[in-house]
């Protein structure tokens, strides 16, 4: 029988409040502890207690529950205890305030790519200290998903049917699954399994976040029918990440990367598992000749707080010039400034705005209006009305013109005036001129 409201459990230590739902497995409920606190508690449901290999069910329940406790790691659900209620193993895990990612695309529309980046990095980080522990989760989906109410971060929670796995050897699977999201051998009853399993799958949450759309279920891949190429139904989605998908989603398992870290190296996303770090991406060899420390731009960028980075933007070119007490650069500035790191900056905003920002755009943009000036300030957005807008009025999202940002007219020596003809950038044009001429000389593509 389910557990109703009101209910005590563990000699009254925690009361249940709600069902939150049930599986093929399990059953959770919401719950609130003696101090207070909410809590999530999962049990098997009456399906399963009902089962004749029930026994074997509580011992893999327990057996696994115990394992995942010593998965520790800030992007998955967090255990507390588990605890046996009238001989009925159960779990005590924290309850997460927020909503799952299958929620919050169906709210909001599909994620802007850089923020769907950045949940994928958190739970493929979770995922590898779930590997690492001989554990496959086998139902990753935006559903299994939490975001943190008022946060940038992920958690990974249900781990319903998760299984231990040895890599290689060929295991009996159990028949639940998630269409579209699970790969081809979670069909099979009996198949080999590995980390390239939930390499599917976060492949497919991937598609799903960017597309709006559950892809294609493998096993009519397997006998011919096509998966929609993610950029075709979205095209503001980067080659890098739509080869990435179709990689990670390979029908074959031979054909997908073989771990978590192969596949988030294909998206160029760095691998951190003992820490909650942000969506940061590899630079390369672009070194600075100045030795910048670019990880507050990084993470500014990544929360798409636009207006802090393009502040920090101007704070860093100032700084890597020596030109931080004057507030502007002269030309001379301009002609040696270090072109790695505006190669740098470049990149980190072409890659966190889907290439709608950075100086590279500007430059496209420039030679666009044959560099004439006005034309350029015309399409970036910074002049309206035949007038150069005040910082004030900026428009600081996706939604601004290509290349409005970042803006660097006032890195330039250009000051807002009032005067007989209204209100003007006063500065040296030609300044302008030569601060995007600066990408020609650096070579910046």
């Amino acid at each position: 029988m389910a557990w109703v409201s009101g209910q005590q459990l563990q000699g009254r230590k925690y009361t249940i409040e709600q069902e939150l739902g049930e599986g093929g497995f399990g059953i959770t409920y919401r719950a609130r502890d003696n101090y207070g606190r909410s809590v999530v508690i999962k049990t098997l449901n009456d399906q399963v207690q009902r089962h004749s290999d029930f026994a074997k069910f509580q011992q893999d329940f327990l057996n696994e529950a115990i394992k995942l406790a010593k998965c520790s790691h800030p992007h998955i659900v967090q255990i507390h205890e588990v605890i046996n209620e009238d001989s009925l193993w159960c779990i005590v895990m924290e309850y997460i305030d927020g909503e799952n990612l299958a929620s919050r695309v169906e709210n909001q529309g599909v994620l802007q790519e850089a923020e769907a980046l950045r949940y994928i990095q958190q739970i493929g980080e979770a995922l590898t200290v779930v590997h690492n522990n001989g554990l496959l989760h086998r139902d990753i989906k935006p559903q299994n998903i939490m975001l943190r109410s008022g946060k940038l971060e992920a958690v990974l929670i249900d781990f319903g049917i998760a299984r231990q796995f040895s890599p290689n050897l060929t295991q009996k699977h159990t028949e639940y699954l998630s269409s579209g999201f699970a790969p081809i051998e979670q069909y099979e009853e009996r198949a080999k399994r590995g980390a390239y399993t939930d390499v599917y799958a976060l492949a497919a949450t991937l598609y799903s976040l960017v597309t709006g759309e559950v892809p294609t279920m493998a096993p009519l891949r397997a006998i011919g029918t096509s998966l929609e190429q993610p950029k075709n139904i979205n095209s503001s989605i980067s080659n890098k990440v739509n080869q990435a998908i179709m990689k990670g989603m390979a029908v074959k398992p031979e054909d997908r990367p073989k771990s978590i870290k192969h596949w988030l190296a294909l998206l160029q996303l760095p691998l951190n598992a003992n820490t909650s770090s942000s969506y940061l991406f590899f630079l390369d060899d672009l070194s600075s000749p100045v030795a910048m420390e670019y990880h507050s731009l990084n993470r500014l960028l990544a929360a798409r707080n636009w207006k802090e980075a393009d502040q920090q933007t101007r704070t860093l070119i100032l700084y890597i010039a020596n030109r931080s007490t004057e507030g502007w650069l002269r030309d001379k500035d301009i002609d040696s400034f270090p072109y790695q790191d505006l190669q740098i900056i470049n990149q980190l905003w072409l890659e966190y705005s889907n290439e709608r920002f950075g100086f590279t755009v500007q430059k496209r943009i420039w030679e666009n209006v044959n560099k004439n000036v006005d034309g350029f300030g015309n399409r970036v957005g910074w002049r309206e009305n035949k007038s150069w807008i005040k910082y004030i009025n900026y428009t600081f999202n996706l939604n601004a013109p290509e290349g409005h940002l970042p803006q660097f007219l006032e890195v330039l020596g250009f000051v807002w005036k009032s005067g007989w003809f209204g209100a003007y950038w006063d500065g040296n044009l030609s300044r302008l001129y030569s601060f995007i001429s600066r990408f020609d000389k650096c070579k910046m593509k």
